[in-house]
């Protein structure tokens, strides 16, 4: 029992590690992303973010005290919605952003307005794929959009675009047309760069393989791709007089990476199997590569 207590107070230890890791090296990315490319050159980025960075352009008020200001909310919303822990490490994380950008100086790069969009959003979304790492956000948008997406029964997604879209327009109007154009383009590359930095380059592949010799795939699958296997009972039901015929289904997960291998040995035993692939966020268990960062 003591041991087991023991092993447990070092994994957490080590997570707590980890998840400050990431929480600082996500804040660092962040800031130097909007002091040294988007702010000196009054480009915005989406979400609450942007709305920070737009107010701080028509306003005197620090970049750093709205930083604050705009994700209060969002802070106490993700109490409410995601739990103790979550805001907590947010909390933490905006308080170390506004910490950063008030106090460090950092050196504007370049005034080029390509160069500013694309890397002042690809040091941003970094910056907020390794907070979401670390288990916190440094842009509370997502949580209102979790949030709205439950109480109207839309899509996450929907909600974070029509808030950018109300943002873009605000820029628009109030800074110019160009201004809001490229400041689409910043969103668009911290949108990639965030999904690359939480999602990583193995991004994961569920495969559902029917196949009239599902036992050669199977063997396939475990010796030669090195993935464990799911199976379960299939029956079709096709032509027009409801043909029935009997299989066994395979389920298997492997990364972005290997899609091009498993079709190929796939092919080899059976080129008319039918497959099926979708994406899946993430796993846990089983005979899963560790995904890298």
């Amino acid at each position: 029992m003591a041991s087991e207590k023991q092993d447990n107070a070092q994994f957490n230890l080590r997570q707590m590690s980890k998840d400050v890791f990431f929480i600082l090296t996500g804040v660092l990315s962040a800031a130097f992303g909007l002091e040294s490319f988007l702010f000196p050159n009054r480009f915005i980025d989406g979400g609450a973010t942007g709305i920070s960075l737009l107010v701080a352009e028509v306003s005197d008020l620090s970049l750093s005290l709205l930083i604050v200001l705009v994700n209060i909310p969002f802070m106490f919303l993700g109490w409410r919605v995601i739990g103790k822990m979550f805001a907590l490490k947010t909390t933490v994380a905006i308080l170390l952003l506004a910490l950063t950008l008030a106090t460090v100086s950092f050196p504007e790069v370049t005034q080029d307005k390509l160069l500013v969009a694309v890397f002042g959003g690809f040091f941003l979304g970094a910056g907020i794929g390794l907070s979401i790492r670390g288990g916190s956000v440094l842009d509370g948008t997502e949580v209102l959009a979790i949030y709205l997406s439950r109480k109207l029964s839309t899509t996450i997604g929907d909600i974070i675009i029509l808030v950018n879209i109300l943002v873009f327009m605000a820029a628009a109007y109030l800074l110019s047309i160009e201004t809001a154009l490229y400041s689409m383009l910043t969103y668009l590359a911290a949108s990639k760069t965030l999904d690359f930095v939480v999602e990583g380059i193995e991004e994961y592949t569920g495969v559902t393989i029917i196949s009239k010799y599902s036992e050669e795939i199977r063997l396939m699958l475990i010796e030669v791709m090195g993935r464990g296997v799911t199976m379960y009972d299939g029956k079709g039901g096709y032509g027009k007089e409801g043909i029935h015929n009997d299989y066994d289904v395979l389920f298997t997960v492997i990364t972005r990476l290997e899609i091009r291998r498993l079709n190929i040995e796939i092919t080899k035993i059976d080129p008319k199997a039918f497959v099926v692939m979708t994406k899946i966020n993430d796993t846990r268990g089983g005979m899963i590569k560790k995904r890298v960062l």
